[in-house]
């Protein structure tokens, strides 16, 4: 997977917004303000960093050697998952919705009423 397919994938979900709030680099999405993805364009393979349960982080860097601990990134939470092409495209679309579910869930209720 390249850049503009990660990006694509998390736009298709509802309420997405993008921006780059640290650099020019470093493109950050957002559901709610809040962030759920990472994705460092500077770096070849492309990348992307993912929020997860402390319990799937762990788990997913053990079963896939491409999954790394999310760079300057709490490592309870973050993961780093580089397209090296040994992880299914739909394995890594579930991540980036797991993501944002988990960022979704985390919103003030408020906001999320506001978001549906």
């Amino acid at each position: 997977m390249n850049y503009e397919e990660l990006r694509e994938a998390c736009l298709s979900l509802p309420h997405v917004t993008e921006d780059f709030p640290f650099d020019a680099d470093t493109l950050v999405m957002r559901v709610g303000n809040k962030i759920f993805a990472f994705l460092p364009l500077e770096k070849t393979p492309a990348q992307i960093s993912l929020k997860m349960t402390p319990e799937n982080v762990l788990e997913t860097r053990a079963d896939y050697p491409a999954v790394e601990p999310g760079w300057h990134l709490n490592k309870k939470y973050w993961n780093q998952v580089i397209m090296d092409g040994s992880i299914e495209s739909e394995i890594i679309f579930g991540w980036i919705r797991d993501s944002y579910d988990l960022i979704f869930k985390s919103l003030p209720k408020k906001v999320r009423e506001e978001l549906q």
